[in-house]
């Protein structure tokens, strides 16, 4: 009787680190799935601010054209 006790405090020790262990390995999953989440955010917002920026060069190439035709 005595060695079940052992054995079962031993087991519920075990079981408690056990169980730590998988809140931390929760913890930092959410951490990850969160930056993962910023981080598609801050890549939809930076494409939309290339096409922008692409947008604007593609009128400076069009403007540059038509002041280099005026010149001739």
């Amino acid at each position: 009787m005595v060695v079940e006790v052992e054995t079962d405090t031993l087991i519920g020790k075990l079981l408690v680190d056990i169980g730590s262990l998988a809140l931390w390995l929760q913890a930092i999953g959410v951490v990850v799935f969160l930056w993962m989440v910023f981080q598609g955010i801050i890549l939809y917002f930076n494409h939309k601010r290339m096409k922008e920026v692409y947008k604007i060069k593609e009128d400076m190439k069009r403007i540059e054209m038509k002041i280099d035709k005026l010149r001739k």
